[in-house]
């Protein structure tokens, strides 16, 4: 009795040390892949702070555009109205139904 209880504390034993080995098998490669992914997130940030103040500036044009294009829309309609030979009878409206933008409210546009 006294041999097959050291005989299972052994087997236990080499179990235990076998799957702490494998364990530090996986965690290393993780730890290499997590030091190879650290690598390429700096060389990724070093990429985008080249080109931030090129973004930034077209950020800030695409909201003067976008602002604009509600006023833009309303003279358009009006150059349309003035220059059709029949009589207006208000604004163009398009078949499907009135052309319905947020950017209106964005930029206090109200129309009449």
């Amino acid at each position: 009795m006294i041999v097959l209880t050291v005989v299972e504390i052994v087997v236990l034993i080499a179990g235990l040390a076998f799957f702490l080995f494998w364990i530090g098998t996986l965690l290393t490669r993780i730890a290499t892949n997590l030091a190879e992914c650290a690598r390429l997130v700096k060389k990724i940030r070093g990429h985008a702070a080249d080109i931030v103040p090129g973004v930034e500036h077209i950020n800030r044009t695409g909201k003067v555009v976008a602002s604009a294009l509600p006023l833009l829309y309303g003279f358009a309609e009006r150059i349309v109205g003035a220059a059709s030979a029949v009589p207006p009878r208000g604004p163009a409206r398009p078949a499907s139904g009135t052309r319905r933008s947020r950017l209106h409210e964005t930029v206090g546009y109200r129309s009449k």
